[in-house]
């Protein structure tokens, strides 16, 4: 199936709506003034260097460095290269910046969900793309979201939370 039929070109729209069990800290003042927002935070870690490419490619550096507060599902280096060949050059062509958006903001939820202070349980959380993720989170605390493994949980930001990741998640799958 190819990419372009699994992605939608919604835009950037914050959508609030979340599963109420799921322990939610929006609105929380807690944060350190001098902490690094989600961006920067990103950048610092290294192993986001695709993610950061593509985050500024999609002119979407400044809407993750608002407020938020935002949960980010992070894929990392590895996870973009394990998508087919080409996948991630087409996506960073100028060309498909609507495609490429709509994949990352995918990656985002409004809200900032920990996972230490979620129960165990299946989860559907609206993201700014306008679909939702499913995140289960097991018995054992592992967590996934649509399928793709939480490989680091709760990486606090500024004006959010960071989760990482191991694959790309895609809209429409």
């Amino acid at each position: 199936m190819r990419l372009t039929a699994l992605l939608s070109t919604a835009a950037l729209a914050a959508t609030a709506a979340a599963a109420p069990a799921l322990a939610d800290h929006h609105g929380s003042s807690d944060h350190d003034a001098m902490q690094a927002d989600i961006v920067d935070t990103a950048i610092s870690a290294d192993d986001f260097n695709t993610l950061v490419a593509a985050v500024q490619a999609a002119d979407l550096v400044d809407a993750l460095k608002a407020d938020g507060p935002f949960t980010v599902f992070a894929p990392t280096d590895a996870a973009f290269a394990a998508l087919p060949a080409g996948t991630v050059d087409t996506l960073l062509e100028p060309e498909n910046k609507d495609q490429l958006t709509s994949v990352l903001t995918y990656h985002v939820v409004p809200g900032e969900y920990m996972a230490a202070d979620t129960a165990a349980g299946t989860y559907e959380l609206d993201t700014l793309q306008g679909d939702s993720v499913t995140v289960v989170v097991s018995d054992d605390g592992s967590v996934t979201v649509d399928g793709a493994n939480v490989v680091s949980a709760d990486v606090d930001a500024s004006n959010g939370v960071i989760h990482v990741i191991d694959a790309v998640i895609m809209p429409g799958e």
